[in-house]
């Protein structure tokens, strides 16, 4: 039963932040074309010109990466595509009409990182991002980031 409550804790934690929230401080990062937008803490720099993406100190530290895609009608990952990309089952947090929100784990070198991506639905398609960190951003901070990803405001 113990199993259970963390999990659960976090899917209500994680579904009690509407998609799009930006924290308090936190400045916005728009995607290429200016639909989409993620929330990342003021360390984060721009990677670039209208890249879509911000780093923390070094993109080898942690990158978030924010993209739309416009046409692309957002619905929830069917079974068959999460054993496609190997989402493990307690990795997928969220698979709803609202969102997608689920972490993977790779590893480079000597160190692990740690990677969400999530998918929201936007007016004419679809809002994703993908962030990569390592050990010394926290999990809380990343999934922060994951979460705040909604269309652009106007």
């Amino acid at each position: 039963m113990r199993e259970y409550i963390v999990p659960a804790l976090f899917l209500f934690l994680c579904q009690s932040a509407p998609a799009g929230t930006v924290p308090a401080g936190w400045k916005t990062v728009k995607d290429s074309k200016g639909l989409c937008q993620i929330a990342v803490p003021p360390e984060f720099v721009p990677l670039g010109d209208n890249t879509g993406a911000a780093v923390f100190q070094d993109a080898t530290t942690a990158i978030a990466v924010v993209t739309s895609q416009a046409g692309q009608a957002y619905k929830p990952l069917p079974d068959s595509w999460q054993k496609l990309i190997d989402i493990p089952k307690d990795k997928m947090f969220e698979n709803t009409v609202k969102r997608i929100f689920y972490q993977d784990k790779t590893s480079r070198g000597a160190e692990d990182q740690n990677a969400y991506s999530s998918s929201v639905p936007a007016k004419n398609g679809t809002c994703s991002c993908h962030i990569v960190f390592l050990p010394s951003v926290t999990e809380e901070t990343a999934r922060k980031i994951a979460l705040s990803l909604g269309p652009a405001a106007e």
